[in-house]
């Protein structure tokens, strides 16, 4: 078991590396200079050159890459060029908005799905499944910047419930802040219902059909319990392999909805951060989006040790 999990930390830290230096040099190929965009187009080349100097962008790629590699060990991720501000500042800032949302999203989306995914396996073929199967179908073809807009205009333009876009702050109460997140949250959420729901179905209607499910049921245990206590425990490996990918994917891929509801969030950073030529934000932002999907896969691999006893034993 200790050995199984030093290698999947030590393949960690080394994937971790290679995206590092993928993302570093992607970010120097792209076109435009930082220092022309800061200063203008009428900039002097000797005013470019002290900016440049200034900046550290006329040294080597190599050195400026085992710098900006230095930093990101110890913390210091550099300044952005466009607010001269920390960017370590500015992605704890806009992750305090971006992480709530994802996990009100996420939580959303399994309040839905996993109750839909069972009942929708327990009755094969019936008008029940069917009608899952619709709605699941429903959720994943529907954009979710097209729901978003018709969240705004249902329960902001003409009930006015709920507030269309911005963020007022945690400062103004949790209740304001919840308020300002449950329409993008539900604009997120339900492509992944939809997917999850799907994933959930089948995996059940994978164990329903294993001998230890018959075997419970031979020996008198309820259809009902035998659903909830057996299969669906055992169904939840590939299902926590989603939840994984879907919450990566909801902090990382919320952009179009965070500029629809206005929301001051990572995704939003990085757009204006790649708008304005802000590499070191820019770099810095898809570094964390990177490391934040490869340590999730990482959690979700342990995961699989606690929730199914098998892999534990083929592990020793």
């Amino acid at each position: 078991m200790l050995t199984l999990l030093a290698r999947r930390i030590a393949g960690l830290v080394m994937t971790l590396f290679a995206v590092s230096a993928l993302i570093f040099l992607v970010m120097d190929i792209l076109p435009g200079d930082p220092a022309s965009i800061m200063l203008g187009m009428s900039a002097s080349p000797d005013t470019l050159a002290a900016l440049r100097h200034e900046l550290g962008l006329d040294q080597p790629l190599v050195i400026r890459y085992l710098q900006w590699l230095a930093g990101v060990a110890t913390g210091d991720l550099g300044k952005s060029y466009t607010y001269g501000v920390p960017v370590a500042g500015l992605i704890a800032e806009r992750l305090v908005v971006t992480l709530p949302l994802a996990l009100m999203a996420i939580l959303i989306s399994v309040a839905i799905a996993i109750p839909l995914g069972v009942v929708s396996a327990s009755r094969r073929n019936s008008a029940v499944d069917y009608a899952g199967g619709f709605v699941s179908q429903l959720f994943i073809a529907v954009p979710g910047f097209w729901v978003a807009l018709l969240l705004i205009l249902a329960f902001s333009m003409s009930l006015g419930w709920l507030p269309a876009g911005g963020f007022p702050g945690w400062q103004a109460g949790l209740i304001a802040g919840l308020e300002a997140l449950l329409l993008p949250a539900v604009a997120l959420a339900l492509q992944q219902a939809g997917v999850l729901t799907r994933v959930t179905r089948s995996s059940v209607l994978e164990v329903l059909n294993e001998d230890f499910v018959r075997t419970a049921r031979a020996k008198g245990l309820s259809r009902r319990a035998a659903l909830w206590r057996h299969a669906v425990r055992n169904a939840l490996v590939p299902v926590a392999t989603i939840l994984g990918l879907q919450f990566t994917f909801l902090i990382a891929g919320a952009v179009l909805i965070e500029n629809v509801f206005n929301l001051p969030g990572l995704g939003r950073l990085a757009l204006q951060a790649l708008s304005q030529r802000d590499i070191i934000v820019l770099q810095d932002v898809v570094l964390f989006f990177a490391a934040l999907v490869i340590t999730m896969n990482f959690l979700v691999d342990l995961s699989y040790l606690l929730l199914d006893p098998r892999l534990r034993g083929r592990s020793r």
